[in-house]
């Protein structure tokens, strides 16, 4: 089975059926279904997710980019440090990252303030973090390929 053609397809639409997905990599639908669920164990597929526009619901929902400076440490670099940074229930993602700062974190509160609080009290005050900058995202007009 051409496993990086079903992780294509599945990335397009998660959504898709199994009986298109084995039609369309001419496999048969146990087999597309064993294949899933290896890839699932394996860590290859890590999650399935639904993209919300958020601004035409009544939640409250803030987003912000921060950019965090840290010091990395002696035969651990930057690992133990963001082991440390994405602990935190309000981390959704991070990235370690090449240029200005070492990481790119996001995250989700309700209000401003309850990011602020975030950074201020927890991030800021993380061990080997020398810096951050917080971006507050204003408007989204494309996320993952579906435009707004």
């Amino acid at each position: 089975m051409d496993e990086n053609l079903l992780l294509t397809l599945l990335h397009n639409n998660a959504r898709m059926d199994v009986t298109d997905l084995a039609m369309a990599l001419n496999e048969t639908e146990d087999n597309v279904v064993d294949t899933i669920s290896q890839l699932e164990k394996d860590k290859v597929i890590c999650g399935y997710h639904t993209i919300i526009n958020w601004d035409r619901t009544n939640v409250d929902n803030v987003m912000a980019l921060i950019q965090i400076n840290a010091t990395p440490e002696r035969e651990y670099g930057y690992d133990r440090i963001a082991k440390k940074i994405y602990a935190f229930p309000e981390v959704d993602t991070m990235y370690l990252m090449s240029g200005k700062s070492e990481f790119i974190v996001i995250i989700y509160g309700k209000t401003m303030q309850e990011v602020s609080n975030f950074v201020g009290s927890k991030l800021a005050t993380t061990d080997h973090v020398t810096s951050t900058s917080t971006f507050f995202v204003l408007k989204e007009y494309k996320v993952n390929g579906v435009v707004f």
